[in-house]
């Protein structure tokens, strides 16, 4: 597996985040079942600069908490099987590991939301990993099953891990 990691602002989070990072990726794919090693890239960032991209990305003008862009196109979440069909699409022909796509982080957020949630900075940079692979692996929460489905699949994926409230 292929963690590539950017830190792409000058605020400083006083926790072991590429450790967090290491922890949660790799344990989301393996909760999800996906049969193939993987490419994921992850960037920490700022409210000024998540804002930017919420903004070009979603027309929503204000800084938001994570942002994911998936590379793969799921008909069923979590469902791995049509990669095949598409190597040439799916998979980095340096490394034969199936590219899933990019998750942007802002640590001010991390660190925001931490404490208006009363938990960790380490549980809220781990729940916002969780929460975005699944995004990359086709889950999403645009009503209210879907919401429920990820949160439990969050939840099993940080308890798993040792992450909670």
């Amino acid at each position: 597996m292929t963690i590539q990691i950017e830190y792409e602002t000058e605020i400083q989070m006083d926790i072991p985040w590429e450790r967090i990072i290491h922890d949660i990726v790799p344990a989301a794919l393996d909760y999800e079942q996906c049969p193939y090693e993987a490419e994921v890239s992850v960037i920490l960032t700022d409210n000024a600069s998540i804002r930017e991209l919420n903004r070009d990305h979603r027309q929503i003008d204000a800084p938001t908490d994570v942002l994911s862009f998936p590379m793969l196109e799921f008909e069923k979440e979590s469902d791995f099987s049509h990669v095949e069909d598409s190597v040439e699409d799916c998979f980095d022909p340096e490394t034969g590991e199936l590219v899933l796509g990019d998750i942007i982080i802002s640590v001010e957020k991390v660190m925001e939301q931490a404490e208006k949630y009363g938990h960790s900075r380490e549980r809220e940079l781990a729940f916002l990993l969780a929460h975005s692979m699944l995004h990359l692996c086709g889950y999403d929460h645009m009503d209210d099953a879907e919401r429920e489905e990820m949160e439990r699949r969050q939840d099993d994926i940080l308890s798993g891990k040792g992450y909670h409230r």
